[in-house]
């Protein structure tokens, strides 16, 4: 997989403020040296990852615009936001480690004393657009405002849905400090964090801040916001230990053989935190099913006595073919087949993961529609397949596309569709 060449200055002018910036300069030479980095573009474990949908254009569009399974893809009622937040989180965790999933991969985590907030998406679109791309489908928990001091925030990739400009603008005017994978750097920069607030890592280093011990750690993924796809900024899933509680977030990954590794270097985990959402058969290698993320959490945990899961990065966007709700039903039943714990709360629903009880409830099923014909297997996120085409069709509005004439033809999907609000933004 190659690189493209860089945007040319007046093209790059161009550019929406939420494409971010480039690497250059030392962050570049530093991505360079990584011996995670060739032939031009980071490299996943476990050899090449398909990123794009197997098979053609039209078969995908035809699965992703069906008018008949369409509306599964999301509730038919208000998802539950549980309700008192703000006043639950007021008060310090009787265990020392306290989570609170504010939907899709965003997880606040108190530990050791310390606050780290995971991969925070507060816009109402993952999107670099403000009139398209993927609309929430329930508010967030409490305004980010309301959320107090964080010590750290951890993104996982550069992705829409996991690194969000507007949220990024906010907390930048706050004492935050950031721990990013290698080469997101530049985009946190561009848009008001001070070099000197940002912990950039390589996978398998390690930064300390406020008495925890942070570590990048490998995921099977792709990163890349704009026209342009460099494969110039890292993924990575997320290590985060204390004196007492250690805990695993995913960000975006396919299952591969080295979840066993990092477990055996950092767990077992008192939760990990594990995408389950956003699958398909059209790109297996960089998404995980319920089944492959309940493997992927006994391979971290060694086994199901240890620890607890918290499925992630699902509910709050339309990013998939597969009916809403799957992900969650998928879950229960792979934890049961194990029996494996499993935490189940609402979004905004703070939880103590050592603690005697968790929620457990699938609070989804009182609004999503009824399964017909059972539970399909492995049936697919739009996610960041037709990233380029919401893109690509927003962008033509805007001159933007200009830029992107020779590229190859996989934006074409989205255009004249009826119902950009459904678009991914990966």
């Amino acid at each position: 997989m190659a690189g493209s060449r860089p945007l040319s200055p007046g093209l790059r002018a161009l550019q929406p403020e939420a494409f971010g910036a480039d690497p250059r300069g030392e962050r570049m030479a530093r991505i360079r040296r990584s011996p995670h980095f060739k032939d031009g573009v980071f490299q996943n474990p476990g050899g090449p990852a398909r990123t794009r949908p197997s098979g053609s254009t039209l078969d995908f569009a035809k699965v992703f615009f069906d008018k008949e399974t369409r509306p599964r893809r999301a509730p038919r009622g208000t998802v539950p936001v549980h309700a008192t937040t703000l006043a639950d989180i007021s008060r310090p965790p009787a265990t020392g480690l306290r989570l609170t999933w504010m939907g899709h991969s965003s997880v606040l985590a108190e530990i050791g004393g310390r606050r780290v907030l995971f991969d925070p998406v507060w816009g109402e679109r993952c999107s670099p657009f403000p009139f398209a791309g993927p609309k929430r489908l329930h508010p967030v928990p409490l305004p980010l405002a309301a959320l107090g001091p964080v010590d750290v925030v951890v993104i996982s990739h550069d992705h829409y849905d996991h690194l969000d400009m507007p949220t990024i603008k906010a907390l930048a005017g706050t004492d935050t400090l950031f721990a990013v994978p290698l080469g997101v750097g530049a985009h946190l920069e561009h848009w008001g964090v001070s070099a000197d607030r940002l912990r950039e890592l390589d996978w398998h280093e390690s930064t300390k801040i406020g008495g925890l011990t942070l570590t990048a750690t490998p995921a099977r993924h792709f990163c890349g916001r704009g026209l342009r796809n460099t494969q110039h900024t890292l993924w990575a899933s997320w290590v985060v230990a204390g004196d007492e509680h250690r805990i695993y977030h995913s960000g975006d990954t396919g299952y591969f053989d080295g979840f066993a590794e990092i477990g055996a270097q950092h767990g077992p985990f008192d939760a990990t935190m594990i995408q389950i959402g956003a699958y398909s058969d059209f790109w297996p290698d960089i998404h995980m099913t319920p089944e492959e993320g309940m493997r992927a959490h006994l391979d971290l945990q060694g086994g199901p006595e240890h620890g607890l899961m918290l499925p992630i990065h699902w509910a709050t966007f339309n990013l998939a073919t597969h009916p809403w709700a799957d992900p969650g039903e998928g879950t229960v039943a792979a934890a049961r087949a194990v029996g494996a714990r499993v935490a189940l709360p609402r979004p905004g629903e703070p939880f103590e993961p050592t603690a005697g009880t968790v929620p457990s409830q699938p609070w989804w099923r009182g609004v999503a529609l009824a399964p017909s014909g059972g539970r399909p297997v492995g049936g697919g996120p739009v996610g960041e397949a037709l990233a380029d085409a919401t893109i690509k069709t927003a962008s033509d509005a805007a001159a933007v596309a200009q830029a992107d004439t020779q590229r190859d033809s996989r934006g074409g999907a989205a255009q004249g569709t009826e119902d950009p609000e459904t678009l991914p933004a990966g």
